[in-house]
């Protein structure tokens, strides 16, 4: 008569007890991999950031990177291009509570649908930049968030080959910026350090359902 399998083995046949010490040499080869490659990486240079695509979290993710700064006690800032006449979370928690350490220029008027007017847009746009060049020019500013710079650029609301030169030539070594929007130009994506495409997979409001105070604002 066949006896029942033992409470250790699993359906592989294996025990256990094998399992774990499989487990642990695996992992403790992989950690051995993983510290020889950060061995090499110990240079530090501030980044140009790209978050771009069709999905959501573009402006979330730079949002959670300044306060980040802000919990390391680090200034920073952000100018918002498109955005900046919506009541957000994010404006309302920066300048309410971190406004010391953070500084937040809302220079946009709603997204070019809801202006309507080219000239007005273009305005707004290039009083963002100059704004955003000031700010990026302070060595003392950890990060700069520029926040849906990339629709601005997408619409030839500001000069690509100005924003690129900028960025090449007088932002400071240590300053990070992040810039985000969709459909980032090539340009920029070809001088980036770090690039972040948000892949659409699916959204609510194919379904109907509007915008939410602490989901999208």
């Amino acid at each position: 008569m066949m006896s029942e399998p033992d409470a250790t083995e699993n359906e592989a046949g294996g025990s256990e007890a094998a399992l774990d010490e499989r487990h642990a040499t695996k992992m403790a080869k992989k950690k051995a991999a993983r510290d020889k490659i950060m061995a090499t990486k110990s240079g530090e240079k501030g980044l140009i950031i790209v978050h771009t695509g069709a999905g959501k979290g573009k402006s979330s993710s730079a949002f959670g990177m300044i306060v980040r700064c802000v919990a390391h006690g680090f200034p920073c800032a952000v100018v918002q291009f498109i955005k900046g006449a919506w009541d957000t979370g994010e404006r309302r928690l920066l300048t309410g509570h971190f406004g010391d350490l953070c500084q937040f220029h809302a220079m946009g008027e709603g997204f070019t649908w809801e202006t309507q007017d080219r000239s007005r847009d273009i305005a707004a746009a290039q009083a963002g930049w100059e704004k955003a060049k000031q700010l990026i020019s302070d060595p003392t500013l950890r990060m700069v968030v520029l926040d849906e710079i990339n629709i601005a650029l997408r619409y030839d609301y500001l000069a690509i080959a100005d924003v690129i030169e900028f960025l090449k030539t007088s932002k400071p070594p240590m300053t990070h910026v992040v810039l985000t929007g969709r459909n980032a130009r090539e340009e920029l994506i070809e001088i980036a350090d770090l690039v972040t495409e948000m892949t659409l997979v699916k959204h609510p409001f194919r379904s109907g359902i509007k915008a939410q105070p602490g989901v999208e604002f």
